[in-house]
């Protein structure tokens, strides 16, 4: 009996241990569906935290993303997990290395058996299921079973100056992927690094940037992004885009700051267009960042938007298969309602206005109210196009989250956000496979999509 005693005590002191390894972070009770975690300290006391805070959302995730990455290119999940251990580690920043290790560590001591090569999956995974895949494939003479694409994530916008209510910046951004991963992208956080900005930024549990990219930090910069449709190019021997992005959002304090450590060792991967300002100046910009093309404007009065259309030219020609001439296609009939709401509503953007925005159901093509991959409220799941190549017809994708943030909220390090459509129409899983018994591989892991209302998040001490 003694001996059993001593065991429990020495069990209960291994474990106080290790949760005193979670430092100053927390995680409060669920908000309308957001899950708030506060990080704070060094990159492995962060990482540690991370992984102790959000161990069994990471482990939930990590059968997620191997199971998209399986079925959208037809390789086997070794396969990615070589190109973590080859490809992407090699070229991930020291800092960000010890963040990585810390996050297995919090999850070994949570009892998750997952490790450094399942984590460099997660945060590659967005990178890898298309970039690295097309250039490998080409490179190898190899053909994919499964027919991979860039998919087409995201509307938003960005204003400033004469087109906004109080002549400061307004953005808005709602993240478009595929249901089964967009159920879990409901993780608000708030971190606290050693070195460089605090910063708040939506994202995926295990994923060390935002991954949909939405963010400010301490330094007044507000940052966001939508992909490039139809991109093709990466480099091997580049810096991981999940690196570069965070690496951006923690220690940017201006545009130029921003648009240079994208630009430092760009591997193409995940390639977008950034949208990007600077609360102090008043500032905006969108950075295009191609692999061959870079193109960066800038304005104190105006706007940019963003759906996943190539805005230069010469990038869409020499770096996509994107058609900017077919109007019908979700990119270009977005970006024309993006740019009429915009231009409506010259001198009166706020965040009112961004709320309206990203719950838009207005379809520019077909010049009618039909919710669908075309508008800026994304609802693939009921078009009968689908968004090929990316998704077929009724393809289990669109919108699944939604942020506002003006220069106001930004000076506080806070935006608002609301899960699911912005719109308010909600998916259930199950109507959905019965009515297309085609998804049917998705059933062990697709969840309800619930439309929860807007929520304000502050990074502390606020």
């Amino acid at each position: 009996m003694k001996l059993l005693l001593a065991s429990v005590a020495l069990l209960a002191a291994f474990a106080a241990s290790r949760e005193g390894q979670s430092g100053k972070s927390f995680r409060k009770p669920d908000q309308n569906g957001w899950i708030y975690v506060h990080l704070e300290g060094t990159p492995r006391e962060i990482g540690f935290q991370h992984g102790w805070q959000l161990a069994p959302e990471i482990e939930d995730l990590q059968k997620v993303l191997q199971l998209e990455l399986t079925h959208d290119t037809g390789k086997s999940y070794e396969f990615f997990r070589t190109a973590a251990e080859k490809v992407l580690w090699p070229h991930v920043d020291a800092e960000y290395r010890e963040e990585l290790q810390g996050i297995v560590q919090g999850l070994k001591a949570k009892g998750v058996k997952l490790d450094l090569w399942d984590v460099v999956v997660m945060n590659g995974a967005l990178e890898l299921n298309g970039y690295y895949t097309d250039w490998y494939n080409k490179n190898h003479g190899q053909t994919s079973a499964a027919k991979t694409t860039v998919a087409e994530r995201c509307s938003a916008f960005i204003a400033t100056g004469s087109f906004t209510k109080d002549g400061n910046i307004v953005i808005g951004h709602n993240d478009w992927t595929n249901y089964l991963d967009g159920a879990r992208w409901r993780i608000i956080f708030d971190i606290v690094p050693a070195k460089g900005n605090h910063i708040l930024m939506d994202g995926l549990p295990g994923v060390i940037h935002s991954g949909d990219d939405f963010g400010v930090n301490s330094a007044g910069m507000v940052i966001t992004e939508t992909t490039i449709a139809g991109f093709h190019g990466f480099d091997p021997n580049g810096v991981p885009e999940f690196v570069r992005a965070r690496k951006a959002m923690q220690y940017s304090n201006s545009i130029d700051d921003f648009a240079r450590l994208m630009k430092d060792g760009n591997n193409g991967g995940y390639a977008n267009n950034w949208l990007v300002a600077d609360r102090k100046t008043h500032e905006i910009a969108d950075l295009e960042l191609g692999l061959k093309n870079v193109n960066l404007r800038r304005t104190k009065d105006g706007y940019f938007v963003g759906s996943n259309f190539p805005v230069d030219a010469k990038l869409a020609k020499q770096e996509t298969t994107f058609d900017l001439k077919d109007m019908g296609q979700s990119p270009n009939a977005r970006r024309v309602r993006a740019e009429q709401l915009v231009q409506e509503n010259k001198g009166r953007i706020d965040i009112a206005f961004g709320k309206k925005f990203l719950s838009d159901h207005y379809d520019s093509f077909a010049r009618k109210i039909d919710p669908s991959e075309r508008t800026l409220c994304g609802h693939i799941e009921l078009s009968p196009r689908g968004d090929m190549p990316w998704q077929p017809p009724y393809g289990t994708a669109g919108a699944v989250q939604n942020k506002v943030a003006d220069a106001d909220g930004a000076g506080k390090m806070s935006f608002e956000a609301a899960l699911g459509h912005a719109c308010g129409l909600k998916v259930k899983a199950a109507d959905h496979l019965k009515a297309h018994p085609e998804f049917a591989w998705e059933k062990p892991l697709l969840r309800d999509l619930p439309a929860n209302p807007w929520t304000e998040f502050h990074g502390t001490p606020f």
